[in-house]
């Protein structure tokens, strides 16, 4: 049976804690912690814990995502806590080497492992005193090479981000199972429901402030819980995802992933043509390499606002007419689409009503 594992925001904690519950109790060998994952609870494995003064700590996890294909197998997490006397706040997170940085120079640690450092250290720091964690990951900055997190604005390294502590190892089947679960809870909880797709969709959610309890991921199987959207009965159905992702709902095309279709420059070439555009600005896009390549040369070419605004409307108009085929439901659908960086390069007219609702 698969095993499951956990998180990296998991282990950061858990090096943190081991780190403060030394300088606390001066415990000499930290074996394991407890770590509350809200509402689980997990045992994690701790490396190696070292004063390294009367005030300041170190200790290291290694980050086990079970039989997950993750490439932060084995990788070393380690948590420098300093104590001091405490000014406002309790405690303060913040990047070391090989955890990312956001544009702004913020450190790349998301809602759900902010909530796991509140919920696990906050509890045991002494009274009157501020702890700062630095969280470090040696091989972090080499590992994020291998990720698009820098195309997405986190810099220099990984980023902690999930929404659960817990790695499940599941087959294509047991993903698009669990996303399908996922959203018939949610939709009795908030009819207006906002499509993440992939990771990155999921980041650019969370920086917009779009509430959790309103989040679906998709993956690559975006038709089919957009079906499910509309046979549970769901208002509307924002989807949010990086453009050279989501505009192939565009052309009919409604599994997303690259192994079964692949037509974005195509796509791209058709609705440079809907607006006008000329043989060079045809060729220029049909000539890019990536979907990123064909959108910096439109913006070059003054049409990028132009054909992303058509492309994010036929989105919309695509995977409306999909629902009312396939559920026959008549199901509002907004599209907003982003570039490599996470910024949003297009929205369409219903995107802007949906959003609106959201806020009401």
């Amino acid at each position: 049976m698969p095993r499951t594992g956990y998180t990296l925001p998991v282990f950061a904690v858990a090096a943190a804690k081991a780190a403060l519950m030394h300088l606390r109790e001066k415990i000499d060998s930290q074996r394991t912690v407890e770590i509350d994952l809200l509402p689980e609870k997990a045992e994690i494995p701790i490396s190696q814990v070292a004063a390294l003064d009367a005030q300041s700590a170190l200790a290291v996890t290694l980050s086990d995502p079970g039989d997950n294909l993750d490439l932060t197998r084995n990788t070393p997490i380690w948590a420098w806590v300093r104590l001091s006397e405490r000014e406002s706040q309790a405690l303060v997170l913040e990047a070391g080497e090989g955890l990312g940085k956001t544009a702004s120079g913020e450190a790349a640690i998301y809602s759900y492992a902010r909530r796991l450092f509140d919920a696990n250290l906050l509890p045991i720091i002494p009274p009157e005193q501020r702890a700062t964690v630095t969280i470090i990951l040696p091989e972090g900055r080499q590992l994020a090479k291998r990720t698009s997190n820098e195309a997405f604005g986190i810099l220099e390294g990984l980023s902690l981000l999930g929404t659960s502590g817990i790695s499940q190892p599941l087959s294509a089947a047991d993903h698009l199972e669990e996303f399908r679960l996922s959203l018939q809870d949610k939709v009795k909880v908030c009819p207006n429901l906002v499509f993440c797709i992939g990771s990155n969709g999921m980041q650019v959610a969370q920086r917009l402030g779009i509430p959790e309890s309103a989040i679906v991921q998709t993956g690559n199987w975006i038709g089919a819980l957009l079906v499910e959207a509309g046979l549970y009965q769901a208002s509307s159905v924002l989807l949010l995802g990086y453009q050279g992702k989501l505009i192939k709902l565009a052309g009919g095309i409604f599994n997303t992933s690259s192994h079964l279709a692949d037509a974005k420059l195509e796509i791209i070439s058709a609705a440079v043509v809907t607006v006008g555009g000329d043989l060079q600005a045809l060729r220029a896009v049909l000539d890019a390499k990536t979907a990123d390549a064909a959108h910096k040369k439109l913006i070059e070419l003054g049409l990028s606002e132009s054909v992303f605004g058509i492309l994010a409307e036929k989105i919309s108009q695509k995977a409306t007419a999909y629902v009312q085929k396939y559920a026959n439901v008549a199901l509002k659908v907004g599209t907003v689409l982003f570039d490599r960086k996470g910024e949003i390069i297009s929205q369409d007219s219903q995107a802007k009503e949906l959003q609106r609702i959201s806020d009401d």
